[in-house]
Order: C-alpha cells, then sequence, then structure tokens
C-alpha cells in the first residue's frame, strides 16, 4: 500500500491561496491525468467496494462522480449520484445541511436506492465531513443500508472523522491518503 500511497501523493499538486487567501487546495487533476495513478486509485477503491460488500456506489458532486463511477464499472455495481438541489428531475430525496458559513442541500432519485443495497460513499476529499454526512442521512432515509464511505484524501486537522463516526454507526471510513 505504500507504493499506492506514494504513486497517489506524487500526483497531488498543492495550490496555495486557493479558493481564497490562507487555503492550501489539494489539486488531483495530475492524478486524474496520469492512467497508471488514476487506474491505481480506481482499484483500490473497488477492492474497498468489494470488502464492505457493496451493491451500490453513491458518488457526491462533483469529483465524486469522478472517482465513484469507474469505481463501480470496475466492482460491477451501480452508480448513483448525489447532487445539488435542483439538479435531478424527477422525484427526489433532499438532504440540508449546515457548512461553515450557510448551508446547502443535496439530492437523490428517490428509486435509485432501495432496502436491499449496501452502499458505499466515495468522494476525493473528507474536509469537514458536513456533506458525507448529509449524504449517510439521506442514503438510510431512502431505505438502503450504509456500507462505508471511501475517500482519496482525508484532511485529518479539520475534523471530519470524529463529526462522520455517529452518521458512520459501525460502518468504515477508508481514506487513502491523510493530510
Amino acid at each position: 500500500m505504500t507504493d499506492i500511497k506514494e504513486l497517489l501523493l506524487s500526483r497531488i499538486r498543492d495550490v496555495a491561496d486557493y479558493p481564497e487567501p490562507g487555503v492550501m487546495f489539494k489539486d488531483i487533476t495530475p492524478l486524474l491525468a496520469d492512467p497508471a495513478a488514476f487506474t491505481a486509485l480506481t482499484d483500490s477503491l473497488a477492492e474497498i467496494a468489494g470488502n464492505t460488500g457493496a451493491t451500490k456506489i453513491v458518488g457526491l458532486e462533483a469529483r465524486g462522480f469522478i472517482l465513484g463511477a469507474p469505481v463501480a464499472v470496475r466492482a460491477g455495481i451501480g452508480f448513483i449520484p448525489v447532487r445539488k438541489a435542483g439538479k435531478l428531475p424527477g422525484a427526489t430525496l433532499s438532504q440540508a445541511y449546515d457548512l461553515e458559513y450557510g448551508s446547502a442541500e443535496i439530492e437523490v432519485h428517490a428509486e435509485d436506492l432501495t432496502g436491499g443495497d449496501r452502499v458505499l460513499v466515495i468522494d476525493d476529499v473528507l474536509a469537514t465531513g458536513g456533506t458525507a454526512e448529509a449524504s449517510i442521512q439521506l442514503i438510510r432515509r431512502a431505505g438502503a443500508e450504509v456500507a462505508g464511505l471511501a475517500v482519496l484524501m482525508e484532511l485529518g486537522f479539520l475534523g471530519g472523522r470524529t463529526r462522520l463516526a455517529p452518521a458512520l454507526d459501525g460502518a468504515p471510513l477508508e481514506s487513502l491518503l491523510t493530510v
């Protein structure tokens, strides 16, 4: 696993003062552009999906779509996008949540998740955990079981893991990298 971690870290670019002064943005676009690194990432996340017994992958808008869709294909399971409010046609379930400054809302198609589903949530970065927590609540409201949460990178200093522990209720949180 160390070799994979080194490969992934070597393809993540730090961008200072983006999107605002004082923030060190972790840019994953170089990783996505490198077929070997992107394949290693996809394989690692697909292994987690298999280990959790997931029957569906939920990808969080927007980078969770980029990571989650190939993982679902590799694992041979379905992919469900969780979008910002107002982006999905038809009947949806929605979940509001608080951000550092204000609030947001996410949605999923009501019929895409059922009581027989075990859902692995995938995203690129776990920061404070607000969006991930809302997605877990949304999955459970749809009647599905949360198989876990898997992220490329966890920003440990922001406390997302601690925030998510009660919501995960024993389901695993897998982070390939912690910074």
